[in-house]
């Protein structure tokens, strides 16, 4: 139930409080001073959008809240527009919160009715929507759903498939050139930097062994370094046993031709451990054929060997695709088959459905003041959701008067009589969550009897949950637990729209003025 409301500055409501009542709560006033925008104030507030132009002008936002009473305890709903950016933030209690989150709980606050929704009723696809709300079974819908999404998700998949197959296809010749380049060649990962360090390595070895051969050419070859120190060692060795202070320099020449035969030796085990000898020429020719396929393919290695995987994965697609598309027509003809059965329960159920619903209208609408003859149907067109698939759509039809042929409500149904269909629909349609029912002149087009009777349906449905009434007739207003005023004034040249609750001699004066009558001193 709502029972608070206030909005400010939006449109010419600068700050407006309503406290409604259980029951039957009617807002009154003259035409254009602002009745249904505060029905629209309400649909900003759950999720509906709104225009930064309605925001009060010198204002900086607009605010709406309202305070709902819940089996599960208290709802403060709170709505803001900004006038600079035109958009709004909705909070739940004191958390920020989301117009999705607004739009789900929805339906469980607010049913609004209007002449919009009179609208609404003369569409096919909306009479179609209301018949599935009354389905014993909602999941029906979703079940005809999922097997129709399954069935375009598997067309989906099928088109992507041959789009695929016919572009690989003209690409066919050159992916198997390519293929072919590559495996003859066959390069392996990382194949070419392995070479060339290789390369570098060999290269290397062989400036070693030049080095080491010349080293022992200059030590041990004839008249080298290694006989020249060994006859200086003889010739200071007679000189130190004349001269003894060149004793010294004696065994200085002995260390050192000692450490260059020890190196001699080294250099000479070097040699004959020179490594494995290495085919430079078949590396060399490995490289050439590495670099000669990168020109051909116009490809890095690395990337050739990427190419190599995808041309093997497009060419294993080609060769497999016509499997592929015979498992999705298996796939297709599964899903056909659970949407075939699918369909079969929803058009039965629809059936079942729409019949006891018109039974169910007639009797809402006999009481509405129309004839105890009149009578409503559904008539089912079919339509083929899927190729070869039927399902049945409803189309609501009606006959006013006995002898006549069931008709379109577009074609025959006068507003006031649109307003009687809607009342009757919303009264079936609310029985089950109970929300706070919004009825926005649903009483136009009416009047005498009929309007009498529309006053005792909503009566009798005030009863069961509160209703929030707009009404220019004083019947209805008369009916009402509370009475709310709405007016438009102007003062220092600005107009603002007031609302205020009526109480005592205050509700007789305006049921008064809308009667026409007048108003007692």
């Amino acid at each position: 139930m709502l029972e608070l409301l206030r909005i400010r500055d939006l449109a010419l409501i600068e700050d407006a409080e309503l406290e409604f009542s259980r029951g039957l709560n009617v807002l009154t006033g003259e035409t254009g001073a602002g009745k249904s925008f505060i029905m629209r104030a309400i649909d900003f507030l759950t999720g509906e959008r709104m225009g930064a132009e309605m925001v009060r002008p010198g204002k900086d936002k607009a605010v709406v809240e309202a305070l709902f009473a819940r089996p599960e305890g208290d709802l403060v709903l709170r709505r803001e527009l900004s006038a600079e950016t035109g958009r709004s933030r909705v909070f739940l209690g004191d958390r920020l919160g989301s117009q999705e989150t607004i739009l789900e709980l929805r339906p469980q606050l607010v049913l609004h009715t209007s002449q919009h929704g009179q609208q609404k009723l003369l569409q096919p696809a909306y009479q179609a929507q209301v018949l599935d709300g009354f389905l014993p079974d909602p999941g029906l819908v979703a079940e005809r759903d999922a097997a129709l999404a399954e069935l375009r998700a598997i067309a989906e998949r099928r088109r992507e498939l041959e789009a695929r197959t016919a572009e690989l296809s003209k690409q066919r010749e050159f992916l198997e050139y390519q293929r072919a380049e590559i495996n003859r060649v066959a390069p392996r990962p990382g194949e070419e930097e392995e070479l060339l360090a290789q390369k570098e390595a060999s290269q290397g070895r062989e400036r070693t062994a030049k080095a080491l051969a010349e080293a022992q050419d200059i030590l041990g070859a004839e008249s080298g370094l290694g006989e020249q120190l060994l006859a200086l060692a003889r010739d200071m060795e007679a000189v130190s046993a004349l001269l003894p202070e060149f004793e010294d320099d004696r065994l200085a020449v002995e260390e050192f031709r000692l450490r260059l035969q020890a190196l001699q030796n080294r250099l000479r085990r070097a040699e004959a451990d020179g490594g494995e000898a290495v085919d430079l020429d078949g590396l060399e020719s490995r490289l050439f054929e590495l670099s000669r396929l990168k020109r051909k393919l116009n490809k890095t290695l690395d990337q050739i060997l990427a190419l190599q995987s995808e041309v093997s994965e497009n060419l294993s697609f080609l060769d497999s695709c016509g499997l592929d598309l015979k498992r999705l027509d298996k796939e297709e003809a599964a899903a056909a088959a659970r949407l075939k059965a699918a369909l079969g329960r929803l058009n039965a159920a629809r059936r079942q459905a729409g019949e006891k619903l018109c039974r169910a209208l007639e009797n809402e609408l006999r009481g509405l003041g129309f004839s105890e003859h009149a009578r409503v149907e559904f008539s089912f067109e079919q339509s083929e959701p899927y190729p070869g698939l039927v399902e049945d759509r409803a189309r609501l039809l009606w006959v006013p008067n006995p002898g006549q042929p069931p008709r379109p409500l577009d074609k025959i149904a006068s507003g006031g009589e649109l307003s009687r269909f809607l009342l009757a629909l919303t009264s079936l349609k609310s029985s089950e969550d109970l929300p706070t029912l919004i009825f926005d002149e649903v009483d136009s087009g009416i009047g005498g009897h009929t309007l009498t009777k529309v006053g005792e349906r909503l009566k009798a449905l005030s009863g069961r949950q509160q209703v929030l009434l707009i009404t220019h007739w004083p019947q209805l207003a008369g009916l009402a637990e509370r009475h709310f005023q709405v007016s438009k004034e102007v003062e220092a040249g600005a107009t603002y729209t007031r609302c205020r609750r009526l109480a005592g001699t205050e509700i007789t004066n305006e049921i008064a003025r809308m009667a026409g009558g007048n108003i007692p001193s």
